[in-house]
């Protein structure tokens, strides 16, 4: 019977591959100048390149940024642990797995975003209509996602673990076709797919993060670009906490620069950016014991190997942005 560590190892070596992988394919949106810092920034969805392009916010920095795509969180945070990316957003679990795994990171700012954005849909048709009835279903999640502790405290709060249910491990982009194929009964996501689903795939709302997460979101960077990269790295977080500042009343501008920037059907990024506003929050005492909470869920349940303490991976240094809007 192979450990459960044995199979976590295995998962985040193939999520590293696909993490470089996913780097090495991107073409940077600037080239950068000789002898000027270049910022490399991890996103997924262009959800902060098309954010601070909409506010006006991309230009006119004293450095470069080249940005690199990700499917999800874990592959993100994988080449932030390789050092081919200085920072990137994820959301409230990928921090947990990496540390759990040892990676080198520092958490460097927190935002707080609706809880409408994460979702577990069923088509439409389904027989499932409560959460109790995912008991042996096939239930697609990205492992190590947002959505990964979503459906893990769905579970627990129905007095169910994820030995009852059985896990399809699938990036987004995999998930939806099997949700789309029929070939899974349920699908843990988060926006802009709880969008996509609903519009263009008739996706049942079954659950939404109310009551189940904490709907915290995340820039995490490597500690040799806090260390070497500070000035850079402070004025990229000071524009993207003044973005999402700006994003609450300037929806129709962000949705529409995200659609262009990723190819989303318009009527999908306007449903999403409702959902998607974040507002910046300083990394506190009530953040750091939150995602405690769930790194504690994840080891009880077996998923992560051993016990971590999260306060080890956070860096406040950077709370004064959220001031500085």
């Amino acid at each position: 019977m192979i450990s459960t560590a044995r199979r976590l190892l295995a998962v985040l070596l193939l999520t590293a591959a696909a993490g470089t992988a996913c780097a090495a394919e991107d073409t940077p949106t600037t080239a950068a100048e000789p002898g000027k810092i270049t910022l490399r920034v991890g996103d997924q969805k262009a959800g902060s390149q098309a954010l601070l392009k909409a506010a006006g916010l991309l230009e006119g920095t004293g450095y470069d940024i080249t940005w690199s795509q990700f499917t999800s969180g874990p592959p993100l945070l994988e080449a932030v642990n390789a050092g081919a990316v200085d920072v990137g957003g994820v959301g409230n679990t990928p921090p947990v797995f990496a540390a759990a795994a040892g990676s080198k990171i520092k958490i460097v700012a927190a935002y707080r975003q609706n809880l409408a954005a994460a979702a577990i849909v069923v088509p439409d048709a389904s027989a499932i209509a409560s959460p109790a009835q995912l008991k042996g279903k096939k239930v697609a999640v990205a492992k190590g996602s947002s959505a990964h502790y979503h459906l893990l405290s769905v579970l627990k709060k129905e007095g169910l673990s994820f030995a009852d249910i059985q896990p399809q491990y699938l990036q987004p982009a995999d998930a939806l076709a099997a949700f789309s194929g029929g070939t899974v009964d349920a699908w843990a996501i988060w926006d802009p797919f709880t969008s996509q689903a609903s519009i263009q795939h008739k996706a049942r709302l079954l659950v939404t993060g109310e009551g189940y997460v904490n709907g915290l979101n995340f820039q995490v960077a490597a500690p040799s670009a806090v260390a070497g990269k500070e000035a850079a790295l402070r004025d990229f977080l000071t524009r993207l906490a003044k973005a999402r500042a700006w994003s609450v009343n300037h929806k129709d501008e962000w949705a529409k620069v995200w659609a262009q920037e990723t190819g989303l059907p318009q009527e999908v990024a306007d449903a999403a950016v409702a959902n998607a506003v974040a507002t910046p929050i300083v990394i506190d005492d009530a953040v750091v014991s939150s995602e405690q909470e769930m790194a504690d869920a994840f080891s009880a349940e077996g998923l992560i190997p051993g016990s971590l303490k999260f306060a080890d991976f956070v860096d406040q240094r950077f709370n004064d942005v959220v001031g500085a809007q």
